[in-house]
C-alpha cells in the first residue's frame, strides 16, 4: 500500500527542500553541567521522586513561544525518578557547573571533521522546553560551529550549525494526567548537527545521515546503543511548508520518513485545491450534542459521559469525503485532527466520513446531521471527554480544518515506526532562546585547536583494512566501525591469525552468546587478548574460541588456560586427531563406498563434533581426505 501511494513522485518536480539534523550522544565520563556520571540506570533502582509544573516564561523581546504555549492546553504533573546519582543541579535546585571540557573537545574535533568554522568564544543559551523533558523547563545548548561542508554522490551538502547541548530525561510512562521521567539520561553531552536545505531526495537524505553517522562513529569518543542517536528530518516541497519530524532512531527509515512526509504535504495541497473548488468553509460555532448519545451503544461515547463528559461537535462545509481521504499509509485528513484533539487531551475524533461505526449507529449520525444543518458534501466531527478538554479539543479541530482550506502547516511532527509521522506541536520560533546567564563562557584559542587530535575516518580505515590486511568489503566495513577496532588491529598485529577469525571473535561471537542469554558484559579485552594468545601458540583450535568465550563470560575470574581446560579445550596433538579421524572413518565405511570423496563434508561435522575445538579445521580437514583417499 505504501509503494503504491508514494510510487512516481518526482522530487524534483515536487520542489523537494530536505535538511537533517543529527543528535548523538558523547561518551563522556560526566554530564554537561555538573559531574554526575553518563551511566543508564534502572527505574526499579530509584530512591526518590519528586514532581513539577511547567508554565511558558517571556523571551527577552516579551513573546511566547508558540510551541511552548500549546504545550500548556493540558495541565500536565511531571514526576522526576532520580538516583544515587541525581544531583542538584540535575533536580533544578542548584545552578549548573562550568561547561564539561571534554564534551567541549569532543564538539571541536567533530567540527573541524566536517570543515566547520568554529567560534571564537563559546556561549550558553536556554531554549525553552515545557513538554517536562527537562526539570529547568528549558535545555541548554551551547553554539559551537557553522559553514561545514560534506561531499556526496549528489554534491556538497553544506552543514549549517554544530551545537553542544544537555540531553532530555527519559521518559518512563504516560498517564494522561502525568508523565513520568528518569533523571539518568538528564544532562548526558550530545552534539547537534544540522544540514543546510541540499538534499535532493530520500535516498540522498538516507546517505547524508549514513555519512555523518559516520564521521561520529569514527571519533570512537560517542555512545553507541538504541536511543544514544536520533535524526530529525526537515521536509517541505514547492506549495508546502517547513515540517520537522522528530525522532528517527534507525538509519533506514530517514529515506522513508522524507518520502512519505512528501507525499503527505502532496496530497494535503490536492486536498486544498479540491477544498477551494467547493468553496468550503469551516463553521464557527460549535454545538452540544450530549443528549443525543444517553442511550448510544458506543462504548467510547457511553464511557465517557458515564463519567460526566460531554459530546461536543462542529460543521466543516464541503468537506464530505476529504476527511476521510488518505495522505500516509493508513492516515488520514482526519487523523490529523484527531492528533490535534489528543494533544489537549481526549482519545480522538468521531467524523462522518467514517460513520455509522465504531457503535454510533445510522439513526444517530441523521440526528446530528439534522440538529446541525448539514447538507450533502458537509462533514460533521465529534469529540466527547470532560467539558474543558472536550472545548480545547474542538476548538484545535477546526483550527486544523481551517488550515486545510488554505495551506500544508508548518509544524512538528513525531516519526512513527513505518515511517509515517504524527502531529506533536507547531514548530518552535525564536521566542524560546535566550541567554543562560549562569555558565561561564568559554574563549577557544588557536593552542586549544591546535592540541585536537583528529582521528581517522572509519570509511578511511574500512579501506586501510581490505588492502592491508585482505579483509572483504562487509568485514572490513564492520571492524572499522566498531568500538573494538584498535583491539582487532593489535590481536592481528601480535598474532599470525586470520584477521577474519578475529572479527568474527569480536563482532560475531559476542552476539550469538547474548541470544544464549550469556552474560558478556564479563568479557574484557584481557579475555580476548589471552584466548588469541592460546590460538596462536597452538593450545587450543579456532574453532574452540566460542566454548572459551562463553566459559569466560560465565567465569570472569578465572584465566584464559583455566577456562580452556575447563570447557576441555586444551589440544589435541596430530596424532590424536588421527586416530580420532580414522575411527569416524571406520564407522562410515558405507558411506565413504557410496559417496566417495564427497563423504569429507557429513565426516567433518562428525569429527568436529568429536574434537570440540579441540584441534584446527584445517588440520582435521587434510587428514580426513587422505584418510578417504586411501581407503579410495
Amino acid at each position: 500500500m505504501a509503494n503504491v501511494l508514494s510510487e512516481g513522485l518526482d522530487y524534483r518536480t515536487l520542489g523537494l527542500v530536505c535538511g537533517i539534523e543529527i543528535h548523538q550522544q558523547l561518551d563522556t565520563a560526566c554530564k554537561l553541567f555538573c559531574g554526575c556520571p553518563t551511566k543508564h540506570r534502572e527505574v526499579e533502582e530509584s530512591n526518590f521522586e519528586f514532581f513539577r509544573y511547567l508554565r511558558p516564561s517571556r523571551s527577552e523581546l516579551g513573546k511566547i513561544d508558540r510551541a511552548a504555549l500549546e504545550e500548556v492546553l493540558v495541565s500536565r504533573k511531571f514526576v522526576y525518578k532520580s538516583y544515587d546519582t541525581t544531583c542538584l543541579v540535575e533536580a533544578d535546585e542548584e545552578p549548573p557547573r562550568e561547561i564539561n571540557r571534554e564534551a567541549l573537545e569532543i564538539s571541536l574535533v567533530i567540527a573541524r571533521l566536517l570543515n566547520m568554522e568554529i567560534v571564537d568564544e563559546v556561549h550558553t543559551m536556554r531554549k525553552m522546553v515545557i513538554d517536562g523533558s527537562n526539570t529547568s523547563g528549558f535545555q541548554r545548548t551551547a553554539y559551537i560551529g557553522s559553514s561545514g561542508s560534506i561531499n556526496t554522490s549528489q554534491g556538497p551538502v553544506g552543514i549549517s550549525i554544530l551545537c553542544l547541548e544537555e540531553e532530555a530525561a527519559r521518559i518512563i510512562a504516560d498517564n494522561g494526567d502525568s508523565l513520568i521521567f528518569s533523571l539518568d539520561r538528564l544532562g548526558i553531552p550530545l552534539v547537534e548537527i544540522g544540514t543546510a536545505p541540499d538534499i535532493v531526495s530520500p535516498a540522498h537524505a538516507r546517505e547524508v545521515a549514513q555519512y555523518l553517522g559516520m564521521i561520529l562513529r569514527s571519533t570512537g569518543r560517542v555512545k553507541r546503543g538504541l536511543g544514544t542517536i536520533r535524526q530529525d528530518v526537515n521536509v517541505s516541497i514547492k506549495g508546502g511548508a517547513r515540517v520537522e519530524v522528530k525522532g528517527v532512531q534507525a538509519l533506514n527509515l530517514v529515506d522513508k520518513i522524507v518520502e512519505f512526509e512528501a507525499l503527505r504535504q502532496s496530497r494535503l495541497l490536492e486536498i486544498r485545491d479540491e477544498l477551494q473548488r467547493r468553496k468550503a468553509s469551516v463553521s464557527d460555532r460549535t454545538w452540544d450534542i450530549t443528549e443525543l448519545f444517553t442511550s448510544t451503544s458506543s462504548k467510547v461515547m457511553a464511557r465517557s459521559l458515564k463519567s460526566g463528559g460531554v459530546v461536543l461537535a462542529g460543521l466543516l462545509r464541503g468537506f464530505e469525503g476529504l476527511v476521510g481521504r488518505e495522505i500516509q499509509p493508513g492516515r488520514r485528513l482526519g487523523t490529523e485532527m484527531s492528533d490535534r484533539a489528543k494533544r489537549a487531551g481526549v482519545g480522538g475524533i468521531f467524523h462522518t466520513d467514517e460513520l455509522p461505526g465504531y457503535g454510533v449507529t445510522e439513526a444517530e449520525v441523521e440526528a446530528v446531521r439534522a440538529l446541525l444543518a448539514a447538507g450533502d458534501g458537509d462533514c460533521v466531527v465529534m469529540v466527547t471527554g470532560p467539558r474543558d478538554r472536550a472545548e480545547n479539543a474542538l476548538q484545535a479541530v477546526l483550527v486544523r480544518a481551517r488550515e486545510a482550506l488554505s495551506c500544508v502547516p508548518e509544524e512538528t511532527r513525531r516519526a512513527l515506526p513505518d515511517g509515517c509521522s504524527e502531529y506533536m506541536r507547531p514548530l518552535p520560533g525564536s521566542a524560546r532562546m535566550y541567554p543562560e546567564t549562569d555558565v561561564p563562557s568559554v574563549v577557544i584559542t588557536e593552542e586549544m585547536l591546535s592540541q585536537l587530535k583528529l582521528p581517522e575516518l572509519s570509511a578511511a580505515r574500512a579501506q586501510r583494512f581490505e588492502r592491508d590486511l585482505g579483509l572483504n568489503p562487509e568485514l572490513a566495513r564492520v571492524m572499522a566501525a566498531s568500538p573494538n577496532y584498535q583491539l582487532f588491529e593489535e590481536i592481528v598485529a601480535e598474532h599470525k591469525i586470520s584477521p577474519s577469525v578475529v572479527v568474527r571473535a569480536l563482532e560475531t561471537i559476542p552476539i550469538e552468546l547474548a541470544r544464549e542469554g550469556v552474560p558478556i558484559s564479563n568479557l574484557t579485552d584481557q579475555h580476548f587478548r589471552d584466548g588469541f594468545a592460546l590460538v596462536a601458540s597452538g593450545q587450543i583450535a579456532k574453532e574452540g574460541l566460542v566454548d572459551l568465550l562463553r566459559t569466560l563470560a560465565q567465569n570472569p575470574k578465572i584465566d584464559a588456560y583455566e577456562a580452556s581446560r575447563t570447557a576441555g579445550l586444551l589440544g589435541v596433538d596430530e596424532a590424536g586427531v588421527q586416530a580420532i579421524v580414522r575411527a569416524v572413518v571406520e564407522s562410515k565405511m558405507d558411506l565413504v563406498r557410496e559417496r566417495g570423496e564427497r563423504a569429507a563434508g557429513p565426516l567433518m561435522g562428525l569429527v568436529m563434533k568429536e574434537l570440540r575445538g579441540k584441534a584446527d579445521g584445517a588440520l582435521v580437514s587434510a587428514i580426513l581426505k587422505k584418510e578417504i583417499q586411501d581407503i579410495l
